[in-house]
Parts: structure tokens; C-alpha cells; sequence
């Protein structure tokens, strides 16, 4: 039998970008996940993986607290499966998830997005980065761990799930139906960065009111687009005032950890109308220790004084809903053993000090911490500044250097028999 020292070289990079190339090539945009999610459940049960496949019932889990709402709430398939330890030590949970967003435009690509094409060292593909990449890593821990012959004490729990893109649903299906463990690692592309604390999100939307008045006479009308102005200047400043303020040492060099961006604007009905209504969408972010509620009342509150300063706002109120997917944040102390024992891994796999930071975006690893006290943090091959991207793509020697790590936090956590 191999000892822990020895795991490397059951990590083969051939036989992971094998694995990548199959997921990748199976379209799996949110809502379309069941082909990619066969195949994943296959390579689980090669492992020697009790393999659990269901439908969830989207409709016995509204009921629960804490649903995450989504746009895509079809049952479709959800895997886990249990590679079970000999007794006497925790519980180890690795989570990605399966689902990724569309490929926009083909004819933008370089690398055609279901081609997974392999091109001096990265992997190309829509999913490639985020987050298929972390669900092979997870395998190709797994595998080197079962090559070595090492028998773990505590168990490992894998999760593919369903849904992360616009909800959570199928993290949220996996801890309701009982796939839980001592501690979680979410596979997100981190660039081999251990992340135990994510910023929260919530969504709004902020309806203007004009008056409408034919093109050649606008200055009779009131445009719903020019009196957005000043409001928009308003989020930026509170943007602004927020990620001075409100800091957290996980974040420190960050520009932006707390994000404010407006996705989406739609005005006006016919070049020569003056618009009436002006609706802006966009995402706000929330700071680690910040109620979803506080923050949402600093951008209430910076619409409102803006309005007032407004002569037509003022007497016509700009309105602001909360709308779509909430994302709470999320934190695991630094000091937890497993974020030590995944640092010492990365550590050693490198052979560099493993960046110990925050991540701005949200993820399902808040499901885990705020709704079900699993601690974990995020670790996973890939930058996230190429994912939702046309060419997106994974380094291989971060992959291979993922699951190397992976595989040794798992035999560290868990313990040999």
C-alpha cells in the first residue's frame, strides 16, 4: 500500500483532461443537465461510489425554508455519491455543480464551446473553468486515493448537483436529503486559492417614471431615461462608499468586494417618444457579517435621497423591488481544520504560501455554512474572470494540481485506517 507522500503519481493528467473532454462535451446549460449528470453518475460508480440519482421534488422543497428561488425549477437529475471510510473519522464533502450558462454567441468563440479542445496546456470549453474542471479535480482525487490503496477512516461524500447557476437548487436537494458531512469543500475555480468566506448578492429592480411626448417637442416630456441619471449616479457612489466602509481582512486588497452592478436597462417604446418608463436591473453585493436586509436598505436609502433632490422624482418616487435569487454570505474561520489542512495541501502541492482569501461572488458553500453549520471553503482550478466567458478554459497544471491537493486533504481530514 502507498503512503499519503506518495498520491502524485496517481494523479494522471491524461486521464483527467480524459474525463473533462466527456463532461465538456455534453452540453449542460441550467435546466439541461441530465446528460452531463449520467455520465458523471457512471464515472462515480467506476470509482466504487455508492451512487445516489434522483429527481428532487421542487415542490415539497418550496416548503422548507431558506428555498433558494430560481428561474429553472424542473426536477432534473441530482447525484451523490458515498465513498464510505472504515470508521472513527469525519465526514468529508465535496460539492460542484453541473450546470453552467450558454455559450452566447458560437460564432464569438475561438475555441468552439463543446469541443473541449486542448491547446498549449488549457482545456476550452463552455463549463471547462466553471465548474466542471473542480468536479473532475474531485474524481481525480478520489481515483488517486483508491490507486494508492489508502483506506480512509471517515467517509467522503460527492455531490453533483443541479441548478447553481440561477438558485441552488440542487446543493439545497443534496443537504435536505441527507448527503451532509463534518466539513465541505465547493469545487469553484479559485486559481488554487483557499476560500473560506464568500460575499453575498441580491437582485433589484428600480422602475422610473416619465411623461411621454413626441420626439420633435421632448422638451414638453419628461424622459424616464435622463431622470435615471442622478439614481444611477447614486448606486455608484453608494457602491463606492460601501467597499470603503464596510472591510473584512479576508478581502483586503480587493477593489470591489462588494459589487454594485446594473445589468440590465430598458426604456422608452419608439425612437420618436419620449420614453415613459425606465426599468434597471442589476446585482447588489453584501458584505461578510451584513444582513441582507441592511444592505438593501443603503441602496433604498441612496434612491430615495437622490429622488428628493429631483424636482419630478420627488413628486413621482422611483421604485425599488427586490426581485430573483438571494445569496447570503458566508464564512468559515481560518482556523477550522479543515481550511488549515487544505492550506498545508496547497501548500505542499505548489511549493508556494496558498493565497487565504474571500471570494465576491456567491456560491453554494452558503448553503452549507448559514443553513445546515457545515463549514467549508471554496478551492478549485480556474479563474473566475474566464468563466461565463467566450473561450473559456482551464490551465491543466492547475487541474492536476487541484486534485493532487484534494486528494491529500482528503487523506489528512479523514484519516487512514
Amino acid at each position: 500500500m502507498d503512503t499519503p507522500d506518495s498520491l502524485a503519481k496517481h494523479v494522471e493528467r491524461g486521464i483527467l483532461v480524459q474525463m473533462l473532454q466527456t463532461l465538456v462535451r455534453i452540453p449542460s446549460v441550467t435546466g439541461t443537465e441530465d446528460a452531463a449528470q449520467e455520465q458523471m453518475a457512471r464515472f462515480l460508480r467506476e470509482l466504487g461510489g455508492e451512487v445516489d440519482a434522483w429527481r428532487p421534488d421542487v415542490a415539497a422543497l418550496r416548503r422548507e425554508p431558506n428555498f433558494p428561488t430560481g428561474k429553472v425549477l424542473d426536477s432534473r437529475l441530482n447525484v451523490a455519491a458515498t465513498f464510505r471510510g472504515h470508521g472513527g473519522g469525519p465526514t468529508l464533502v465535496l460539492n460542484g455543480h453541473m450546470d453552467t450558462v450558454t455559450p452566447g454567441d458560437e460564432r464569438r468563440w475561438s475555441h468552439p464551446p463543446f469541443a473541449a479542445e486542448v491547446v498549449d496546456g488549457r482545456l476550452y470549453g463552455r463549463g471547462a473553468c466553471d465548474m466542471k474542471g473542480g468536479l473532475v479535480a474531485i474524481l481525480g482525487a478520489v481515483r488517486a486515493i483508491r490507486e494508492a490503496g489508502l483506506r480512509l477512516r471517515g467517509s467522503v461524500c460527492i455531490q453533483s448537483v443541479i441548478g447553481e447557476e440561477d438558485s441552488g437548487l440542487g446543493a439545497f436537494a443534496a443537504l435536505h436529503r441527507g448527503h451532509r458531512g463534518d466539513a465541505v469543500i465547493v469545487c469553484e475555480p479559485t486559481r488554487l486559492a483557499v476560500a473560506p468566506a464568500q460575499a453575498g448578492m441580491t437582485v433589484f429592480r428600480i422602475t422610473v417614471e416619465g411623461r411621454a411626448a413626441h420626439a420633435s417637442v421632448r422638451g414638453e416630456g419628461i424622459s424616464a431615461f435622463e431622470r435615471f441619471r442622478p439614481i444611477y449616479d447614486a448606486l455608484v457612489a453608494v457602491e463606492a462608499r460601501r467597499n470603503r466602509e464596510l472591510r473584512h481582512p479576508l478581502f483586503e486588497g480587493q477593489a470591489l468586494p462588494w459589487a454594485l452592478n446594473v445589468g440590465m436597462v430598458q426604456a422608452g417604446s419608439w425612437p420618436s417618444i419620449v420614453p415613459e418608463g425606465l426599468t434597471a436591473e442589476g446585482r447588489l453585493g453584501v458584505a461578510i457579517g451584513e444582513s441582507i436586509a441592511d444592505a438593501r436598505r443603503q441602496l433604498e436609502e441612496a434612491v430615495w435621497t437622490a429622488a428628493q433632490a429631483d424636482p419630478w422624482l420627488a413628486t413621482h418616487p422611483p421604485a425599488v423591488e427586490w426581485i430573483g435569487l438571494v445569496c447570503q454570505p458566508a464564512e468559515t474561520t481560518p482556523e477550522h481544520p479543515l481550511v488549515r489542512t487544505l492550506v498545508a495541501a496547497v501548500e505542499r502541492v505548489t511549493g508556494r504560501p496558498a493565497a487565504l482569501t474571500g471570494v465576491p461572488y456567491g456560491s453554494d458553500l452558503r448553503l452549507f455554512t448559514n443553513d445546515f453549520g457545515i463549514p467549508g471553503a471554496l478551492f478549485g482550478p480556474g479563474d473566475i474572470r474566464v468563466a461565463h466567458f467566450t473561450d473559456e478554459f482551464v490551465p491543466l497544471a492547475e487541474l492536476e494540481a487541484a486534485a493532487l491537493a484534494l486528494a491529500q486533504t482528503i487523506v489528512q481530514f479523514c484519516g487512514v485506517a
